[in-house]
Order: structure tokens, then C-alpha cells, then sequence
């Protein structure tokens, strides 16, 4: 069964995901690093050393949100980073945060579906994507559309949330996901949703081998998993 936002309403989930982002994006950052306890910037930080052999000129960041990912990729000194994201309220979060960092000539942020990118093939060095591909309306069409976007040879690297599976992480895990994570949430975003939706679609979400298995069916491969802090998060990198 596909996890939404709003059970209640019947737009689809492309159209739920942008409202519910939309609904939280001016404290969406806020949350992001609090939540996590700041560790979610850790994780970029070694998800972007990982493509740093390769030295991508050309880099799109799907899901850009407010732009943290595409940020963290600066460290790579490529010549442009192209943000795209469904929520036109993150983006104006984003823009702001790039003017304000002096960046907005090399971050370009732009509204776009991450399912049907307006972009030629073979184009982009180099894919990345934090926490965005579980909200895909249709996972396989999104990571084929953006294997469609990369150069051959091209690197895609995806960070996700996981599920831990050993004790007592495991337990520690779920109960913060399922009963700590959702109040604050609501106290601070004001969306009842939001962050009752975030440890639905977890859940629901196909990590792990599962996930390699699916980059491998829409045709990328040398897929790799790196688990990060005890399995709560993985980075996957997967290639042309």
C-alpha cells in the first residue's frame, strides 16, 4: 500500500509530497539538524567524499530542498550544481540561503519532478540525492529517469534513511521514530503529517540489498551500500 502524507485527501502522492514540503519548509531545516541531532550533515559530508575521485563538472542534486546537499557538493569545486525540487517552498528557502552564501552562481535551484527531468540525456557528471527518493511516486521511473539524465560512466550517490536491525538499536530506533520524532514534529512544524509520514515511508521503504537490487533492475550498475550510524542511514552509490 503507497504511505501519504494526507490519507485523508485524494490528490496522489507527488501532489501531497509538494504541499506537506510546502507546509514545513520554513522550519524544515531547523528540524532536519535537530532531529537527527546534527548527524544528517555528517552524512552528506561522506556521501560527497565519495565522488571526489571523480571529480564531477556537472553535478544535479534531486530533491534539493533547501539546498544542503548541493552546498556540501561545492566541496568538490565543480564548475555548476543543478537543485531541482517539486516544493516551491523549500526552493525559496534555498535561493535565499544561496544569495546569502554568495553561491547563486554556481547553485542553480529550479521546480522540477524528479520523474520527468527537462533535461537531454546524458547530460550531468554526476547524480546525487538526499532523503528524496522513498518520497518518489514511482521509485523505478525516478532512478531511471535519472540514470536517463547522467553521463556513461556517471556516478549517482543517494543518501536514505534505513532500518537498524540489531539490538538494541533496533528498539532505541523505533520508538524515537515512531513516538518522540512525530510530537516535536508537530509541535515546531505545525504539520500533523509531516513527521507522521516521515516513519511511515521509511518503513515502507526498500532498503538495504532490496534497494541495490532495484538500481541494478532499471540498468545501473558496480551498486555499493555503505551503512552509516548503526544502519539508520545509508549511502548508495550506483553508476552508468
Amino acid at each position: 500500500m503507497e504511505v501519504l502524507p494526507y490519507k485523508e485527501q485524494q490528490t496522489g502522492k507527488k501532489e501531497q509530497v509538494a504541499e506537506m514540503f510546502n507546509n514545513i519548509s520554513k522550519k524544515y531545516d531547523f528540524l532536519n539538524h535537530f532531529l537527527s541531532l546534527g548527524i544528517d550533515i555528517l552524512w552528506r559530508k561522506k556521501a560527497i567524499k565519495l565522488l571526489r575521485k571523480d571529480q564531477p563538472k556537472l553535478i544535479l542534486d534531486i530533491a534539493t530542498g533547501t539546498g544542503d546537499f548541493a552546498l556540501e557538493a561545492l566541496a568538490l569545486n565543480p564548475d555548476k550544481i543543478i537543485g531541482v525540487d517539486i516544493s516551491e517552498g523549500m526552493l525559496e528557502v534555498g535561493k535565499a540561503k544561496m544569495i546569502k552564501k554568495g553561491v547563486s552562481d554556481r547553485i542553480e535551484m529550479q521546480l522540477g519532478d524528479s520523474e520527468k527531468l527537462l533535461f537531454e540525456d546524458d547530460k550531468f557528471d554526476a547524480v546525487i540525492v538526499a532523503f528524496g527518493v522513498r518520497n518518489y511516486e514511482n521509485l523505478k521511473k525516478g532512478l531511471a529517469d535519472m540514470r536517463r539524465v547522467m553521463k556513461p560512466g556517471g556516478k549517482t550517490v543517494i543518501i536514505e534513511f534505513s532500518k537498524p536491525t540489531k539490538f538494541p538499536m533496533k528498539q532505541l530506533y523505533n520508538f524515537y521514530f515512531k513516538y518522540i520524532l512525530p510530537r516535536i514534529g508537530r509541535l515546531v512544524s505545525k504539520d500533523n503529517a509531516a513527521y507522521t509520514y516521515l516513519p511511515e515511508s521509511v518503513e515502507s521503504f526498500p532498503d538495504g540489498k532490496r534497494f541495490e537490487q532495484i538500481l541494478t533492475e532499471v540498468g545501473y550498475k558496480n551498486t555499493e551500500c555503505i551503512p552509516l550510524t548503526f544502519g539508520i542511514s545509508s549511502i548508495y552509490i550506483a553508476q552508468k
